[in-house]
């Protein structure tokens, strides 16, 4: 997996158990550099990092891009939503900056999803997909689990938060749950 952000690598190990005969993120490889992030699109970005990985590891390699857009703020903070705050901006500043953005607006103005692409690279070609969760952004943050912007994020038709939920509900319901399910089809799908 090309990602350095422990979280997301956590996830996605949960999420493609039995696609391979092992998951290894970033965090176990020496010599892998993932060039920077775009402002175009998160399937591009995801590419990108799995072209990388690919032509070093000589494996399939997973990208990963997501982020966050919040219909009030014209979906900001999206593609840039680990850089919201600044490039080196962390969880709490990306949060407090957003809570910050929604100062004054109504609840019902506070609609948002998280979007997520996948992509595969490996000998076969590239495999790019999509998984999204609707929800809406809170006042205040709930919740100790999870990361990123979890604490604020209510998913439609829940009561809890992405930080609220344990990790089997919460990968059920994500955006990142929905994208591992489609890349997990499609490659069932090339093996039949």
């Amino acid at each position: 997996m090309a990602t350095q952000n422990a979280g997301k690598a956590a996830e996605l190990e949960r999420l493609l158990q039995g696609i391979a005969g092992g998951v290894q993120s970033l965090a176990g490889l020496s010599g892998v550099f993932l060039p920077p992030e775009g402002d175009r699109s998160y399937a591009e970005n995801a590419l990108v990092k799995a072209r990388a990985l690919y032509a070093v590891v000589g494996v399939p390699a997973i990208g990963d891009d997501s982020g966050l857009e919040v219909d009030a703020l014209d979906g900001a903070p999206g593609i840039r939503s680990a850089r919201f705050a600044g490039e080196e901006a962390g969880d709490a500043e990306n949060n407090a900056l957003l809570l910050s953005r929604l100062r004054g607006v109504e609840p019902e103005r506070r609609t948002a999803r998280f979007r997520c692409v996948l992509a595969m690279v490996s000998a076969n070609g590239d495999l790019v997909v999509e998984g999204t969760c609707e929800g809406v952004i809170l006042h205040a943050p709930r919740g100790r689990a999870g990361f990123g912007y979890d604490p604020l994020f209510l998913p439609a038709g829940e009561s809890r938060t992405f930080a609220e939920l344990p990790e089997g509900e919460k990968d059920r319901l994500s955006h990142r749950g929905r994208a591992a399910a489609a890349l997990r089809a499609s490659i069932e799908r090339t093996r039949a």
